[in-house]
C-alpha cells in the first residue's frame, strides 16, 4: 500500500477527489444533505470546483467506481465505494454520458439541441427541457419554444410529457421581468392569451403532462406546473407567486389554479405575501404529488410517464375535461383583465423598477 510520501501531484489529487466523493456520498446517505446542497458546499465552502457529484457525472460513475475500487485496493478500506454509487450505476445511471447521475443531463432529439425548450422523445413519453439560462425565466421566446414543443408531441405517439430544468439549481424563476417591462399592452395581452391557450390545451389533451421541479418553481414557473396533471417535487423545490413584491399580480392562472390545489385560504396567504413553501408544505397542501430526494427526481418523473403513457388515452382526455371545467375559463379571463389593468397602473412600473435597480419599491396605490 502507498503512503502519502509516495504518491506524486497527480495521485494526490486524485486520492483527494476520490475521498471528497466518499464523503459526499456517506453525507447524502445519512439524509444530512441533499445532493445539491452538498456540492453548492463544497464550492462556497472549500473552492472545490466542480464539486464531487457533478465531477463524478462528468467523468462516468462507472469509471469513478473502478478508481474507486482500485482506491480500496491499495489505499484502504477508507476508499469502499459508497452503496449509492453502485446502486447508481446497476441502473445504468452513469452520468453525462447516459443522460442522468447524481444530476440528470438533457439528451434533446435531433433538431432540439438549440432554444430555450428542448425536446427529448423516449417512445411514447417525452420530457420538455427548460433551457434559458440563468433563470429559465418565461420570455415570448419560451413561449414560442413551449407552443413548437406542445405542437410536435400531439402530432406524435407521445402520450406523456415530462417538463423539467436543465439547470440542476433552478426551476423557472417566473416571467422575464425585463422583457415584459418593454412590451406594448397589445404585445403583453397577446403573450398572456397564447400561454393561456397552450396551458388550457394542455389541460384537456390526452396527452399526460408531468412537472418535474427540481428546485425553486415561482411566478410563472409554477403556473406552469400547475396547469399539469402531476407535480413531483425534489426535496429542493420550492413553490411560491411573488408578483405581488413587484407591484402586479400573478398572469398565467395563479388566481385561478392555485386555489383549486390548496384551497382558497392558502392560495389568498401565496398571492398576498408571496412568500415561497418548501416541498414538504407543497405536498401536505396538494400542490406537489410526491416529494422524493433531489437525486431521484427525474427518475420517479419518468416512472409516473411511463405509466400513465399506458393508460387509455380517450379516458385520459375525457377525464382531464370534465376535471378542469367548470368556471375556470371565466376565471381566467378575470385574472387577465385584472392583470392588464394593475400592469398599466404607476405601482407596477415602480415595482418592476425597484426590482431591476435591485431596491425596495414604494408603491402609492395609483
Amino acid at each position: 500500500m502507498s503512503t502519502p510520501a509516495e504518491l506524486d501531484g497527480e495521485q494526490l489529487v486524485e486520492r483527494f477527489a476520490l475521498k471528497a466523493l466518499v464523503e459526499s456520498c456517506l453525507v447524502l446517505e445519512e439524509g444530512i444533505a441533499t445532493v445539491k446542497d452538498i456540492d453548492l458546499g463544497m464550492m462556497a465552502g472549500a473552492g472545490i470546483i466542480p464539486p464531487p457529484f457533478a465531477r463524478a457525472d462528468q467523468i462516468g460513475l462507472d469509471d469513478v467506481l473502478a478508481n474507486l475500487e482500485r482506491a480500496e485496493r491499495e489505499w484502504g478500506e477508507s476508499f469502499e465505494p459508497p452503496a449509492i454509487l453502485r446502486r447508481l450505476v446497476a441502473q445504468g445511471r452513469l452520468g453525462v454520458k447516459s443522460g442522468q447521475g447524481f444530476f440528470p443531463y438533457a439528451r434533446p432529439d435531433a433538431g432540439w439541441e438549440d432554444g430555450p425548450v428542448k425536446l427529448e422523445t423516449r417512445g411514447d413519453y417525452a420530457i420538455a427541457w427548460l433551457d434559458r439560462p440563468p433563470a429559465n425565466s418565461i420570455s415570448p421566446g419560451v413561449v414560442e419554444a413551449l407552443e413548437k414543443v406542445w405542437i410536435e408531441v400531439a402530432g406524435a405517439e407521445v402520450r406523456a410529457l415530462v417538463f423539467a430544468s436543465a439547470n440542476p439549481m433552478l426551476f423557472c424563476a417566473g416571467a422575464d421581468i425585463k422583457a415584459f417591462a418593454k412590451m406594448s399592452a397589445t404585445d403583453g395581452k397577446d403573450l398572456l392569451d397564447r400561454m393561456h391557450s397552450l396551458l388550457r390545451a394542455m389541460e384537456s389533451s390526452p396527452i399526460a403532462t408531468i412537472a418535474a421541479v427540481n428546485a425553486p418553481a415561482f411566478g410563472g414557473g409554477c403556473e406552469l406546473a400547475m396547469a399539469c396533471d402531476i407535480r413531483i417535487a425534489a426535496d429542493s423545490a420550492i413553490f411560491g407567486q411573488p408578483e405581488i413584491n413587484l407591484g402586479i399580480i400573478p398572469g398565467f392562472g395563479g388566481t385561478q389554479r392555485l386555489p383549486r390545489l390548496v384551497g382558497e385560504a392558502k392560495a389568498l396567504e401565496m398571492n398576498l405575501i408571496g412568500d415561497a413553501i418548501s416541498a414538504g408544505e407543497a405536498y401536505e397542501l396538494g400542490l406537489a404529488n410526491r416529494v422524493v430526494p433531489d437525486h431521484e427526481l427525474l427518475d420517479t418523473a419518468l416512472a409516473w410517464a411511463r405509466k400513465l403513457a399506458g393508460q387509455a388515452p380517450l379516458s385520459i382526455e375525457l377525464i382531464k375535461r370534465v376535471s378542469a371545467s367548470g368556471d375556470l375559463d371565466a376565471g381566467i379571463e378575470a385574472e387577465k383583465e385584472a392583470f392588464a389593468a394593475v400592469f398599466a397602473s404607476d405601482d407596477a412600473r415602480e415595482g418592476i423598477a425597484a426590482f431591476l435597480q435591485k431596491r425596495t419599491p414604494r408603491f402609492l396605490g395609483k
